[in-house]
């Protein structure tokens, strides 16, 4: 294995002892890569490109059976299959190491159609001779602040979490915002050795309308000369132990205290470095490194507030390597944004803030490809995550720990969009809890996920039984998603705010790193076959009943359904050990009614008015859960004349239904059923791909055909199930129509937490406030 290091006297390359990633693993897929951009600033070199994976995904594939039907064929076929799907890789390293790794990808570059490699920041002049005879590419310089403006434009609108409030004192000192739809228009400080600052109105329309000349050069010019320290991070470092007061004036030195008519308080500094002129002592380098600090911070922060209600501006985002993620620059400059506008405006920050100009640069270079036409999302299996910024750490600890730091994203198959019927989009959040800010619920889980690594890594290696190689993968991804784990309880914040939905959609992603596309594949198979036998007779034992008790065992027939959850190890434990346990045993383990959450009797009234236009149905876990709880649910409304799309996952995730299974499933189910049958026939049973791949549910990023059919139809009525889909993701969710959320609990310590026990039930139907409902005769949720 090459390796990637410092270049000593004898140009030998050695791998330096900072680096804690062997080279294969920071530039990945090299070997495929097509496009590079570069962004080379005063110390740090940002490298991006494109590059082509190859991974395997399974299919299913539905058998004839118009001649075998009572053989006991299965359903349907699963075959892994091989896909090639595109990725961004964005690496950022020191300076000191760029000649290594521009010899590391020279030797690992393969048969590229790159020619030209785009080049962008203060530094790209300076290499652009080293680049053009390493790689054999010509450089071609890009506007810096148009890259910068582009690379800001795709991660706000391409990842979840990118913005966040910093707050030092807060139990937890990341805030990360809800990604709004329209991202423009917003302000941009960037602060490099000056500042300058942007308005941008549009992906193409930004302004340059002012800046000034104090900036991080000014800082780091200044302190070295009172501190003679010559490294910024160390001058930093410095800052952070000291106190301000010593050197800067505050109201209190000339007042006594507070000024109160003019709204004073006693600590604001009255006068930066004031003291320096009358005290007759001699200054620390770190009460000096904090007056300086401060005193530009201060007047940065005024300048982009000023700026801000000039152009009547709430968003305001501060990058440019004067941020970097210090958590005292991040300070100081949320106190000052917070006191100038006295809280009306908010310092907002980005978490890949140095990889903006690499971004763009890529882009700019990439705009016949139109990357903007597709959605994007970040691979956790692959991204450092935002590295700790805890003042303690010393500048050797963070250069060590960031020295090579790494953001991937995936090409994603489907567009993403808001799901129309969100009541606000802009302050829509998925997750229930934030386990950022909720330490014993961040305990629990990290604690549950690191217990069942050992049966996801058993059922990986049992789906593909026919792959020796299976059980050395396996273990790969044991070690990868247990570092995952340990970063994430020492960093809770490093991919945004940590929720049940990213421990498992990191999970789900590291599965696909190591090739296991669906590890419950042959259950899911196996289970479907079963639950099919089953389905005609629960359809008859429903018909028997009258009317009323037939829509209270429809609902009992979606909670039974919902317990087949393989992600639940109190569920997975029982199916494991008891193969037979069946639909008939589960509804007997439903808590009785009054409910923990019984929203049942207001569903009813309900249902005794005129019925609904349209349906949209998330539907989650396959075999007894989609067969015989939410199809013959399914069946009743399409009875009553609604329509119904019903919406599941792209791709797979725990035993999940995905699009594909049901699509077999549902013409399967039609072939016995008249009225599901008509239904296809006539245009009012559709289903439709959510572009999810998670056992969660985010309603911010679903796929573009499915909001359009949402439009379409029309669609008065949302149905979400499951505890994934329904507790930890949307609980909380604010809809423009009426919405029924149903779940059974099936985690102990998740049904203690809010009251109830295991297998108790949340039974949630809500009608949005101001919303007249003549049938439960009120304006607010039913």
């Amino acid at each position: 294995m090459a390796e990637c290091g410092r270049v000593d006297s004898n140009t030998s390359h050695t791998m330096d002892k900072s680096i804690t990633l062997p080279p294969d693993e920071i530039f990945r897929n090299l070997e495929n890569a097509k496009r590079f951009a570069i962004d080379i600033g005063g110390s740090l070199t940002k490298l991006a490109y494109y590059s082509t994976v190859q991974h395997k995904v399974a299919k299913v594939r539905s058998f004839d059976h118009t001649a075998k039907e009572a053989a006991g064929d299965k359903l349907y076929e699963i075959s892994m299959q091989e896909e090639v799907t595109a990725r961004l890789h964005f690496i950022k390293f020191e300076n000191a190491y760029i000649e290594t790794c521009l010899d590391f990808i020279k030797d690992h570059l393969v048969n590229t159609e790159t020619k030209v490699i785009k080049a962008t920041g203060g530094g790209a002049h300076k290499f652009k001779e080293l680049i053009e005879r390493k790689l054999g590419l010509k450089v071609d310089k890009e506007d810096e602040m148009t890259c910068l403006i582009k690379g800001c434009n795709f991660v706000l609108r391409n990842i979840p979490h990118e913005a966040f409030v910093y707050a030092k004192h807060a139990d937890s000192e990341f805030r990360f915002q809800t990604t709004n739809p329209d991202i423009f228009p917003y302000l941009l400080v960037n602060i490099g050795s000056g500042v300058s600052i942007v308005k941008v109105e549009s992906e193409d329309k930004f302004e340059r309308i002012g800046g000034s000349s104090i900036g991080g050069g000014t800082f780091w010019g200044l302190g070295a000369l009172l501190t003679k320290t010559k490294r910024f991070d160390e001058l930093l470092q410095l800052a952070s132990k000291g106190q301000h007061a010593s050197v800067d004036m505050l109201v209190k030195d000339i007042y006594g205290g507070s000024y109160g008519y003019l709204g004073l308080t006693g600590d604001l500094i009255a006068s930066s470095f004031g003291k320096s002129a009358t005290a007759d002592k001699e200054f620390s380098k770190e009460d000096m490194a904090k007056s300086l600090l401060h005193m530009i911070s201060n007047d940065i922060g005024q300048l982009a507030c000023l700026y801000a209600k000039l152009h009547n501006l709430s968003r305001v985002y501060f990058g440019g390597f004067f941020i970097r993620g210090h958590p005292v620059t991040m300070h100081t400059i949320t106190y000052s944004i917070n006191f100038f506008t006295k809280g009306e405006v908010q310092a907002l920050f980005l978490r890949h803030e140095g990889y903006l100009g690499a971004i763009g640069a890529f882009l700019k270079g990439a705009e016949e490809d139109n990357p903007n036409q597709y959605s994007w999302g970040e691979n956790y299996a692959g991204s450092s995550g935002l590295m700790s910024v805890s003042p303690d750490m010393n500048p050797m600890q963070r250069a060590r720990s960031g020295t090579f730091d790494m953001l991937e994203m995936d090409r994603l198959e489907r567009q993403l969009v808001n799901l129309p019927l969100l009541q606000d989009p802009s302050s829509y959040i998925p997750d229930t809890v934030d386990l950022t800010e909720d330490a014993p619920a961040r305990e629990y889980w990290l604690y549950c996920f690191e217990e069942a690594l050992d049966g996801v890594v058993k059922r990986a290696v049992a789906s593909q039984p026919d792959m020796p190689e299976a059980a050395l993968r396996a273990e790969k991804f044991r070690q990868k998603y247990r570092h995952k784990l340990q970063t994430l309880r020492q960093q809770p914040f490093a991919y945004g705010s940590l929720t049940v939905r990213s421990l498992l959609d990191t999970r789900e992603h590291c599965l696909n790193e190591f090739n296991f596309p669906d590890p419950y594949s042959k259950i899911k198979q196996r289970e479907n076959d079963i639950a099919l036998k089953y389905y005609q007779k629960a359809v008859k034992s429903l018909d028997e009943l009258s009317w009323e008790e037939k829509q209270f065992a429809l609902v009992r027939g979606v909670l039974a359904g919902n317990v087949f959850d393989w992600g639940a190890k109190a569920v997975s434990d029982v199916l494991e050990s008891d193969p037979e346990f069946g639909f008939e045993e589960a509804k007997r383990q439903l808590e009785e009614r009054p409910w923990l959450v019984d929203s049942y009797d207001q569903w009813l009234e309900r249902l005794k008015g005129p019925p609904h236009k349209c349906a949209l149905f998330f539907v989650d876990n396959s075999g007894v859960d989609i067969i015989l709880g939410v199809m013959p649910f399914v069946r009743e409304l399409l009875s009553r004349g609604t329509e119904v799309v019903l919406a599941s996952n792209s791709g797979p995730a725990l035993n999940d239904v995905t699009n594909g299974e049901l699509q077999i499933l549902t013409e399967r189910i039609a072939a016995m059923d008249p009225v599901i049958e008509a239904g296809l026939r006539e245009d009012r049973l559709l289903l439709v791909q959510s572009g999810s791949s998670s056992p969660c549910l985010d309603l911010s990023r679903l796929d573009k055909v499915l909001a359009m059919v949402v439009r379409e139809r029309q669609t008065d009525l949302v149905i979400i199930e499951g505890m994934g889909r329904a507790i930890h993701t949307n609980y909380y969710a604010m809809l423009s129509c009426e919405s029924l959320k149903m779940a059974v609990i099936k985690n102990s310590w998740l049904a203690d937490r809010l009251g109830g026990k295991l297998f108790s039930v949340v039974f949630k139907y809500e009608v949005p406030v101001g919303k007249p409902n003549k049938d439960c005769g009120a304006f607010s949720p039913c």
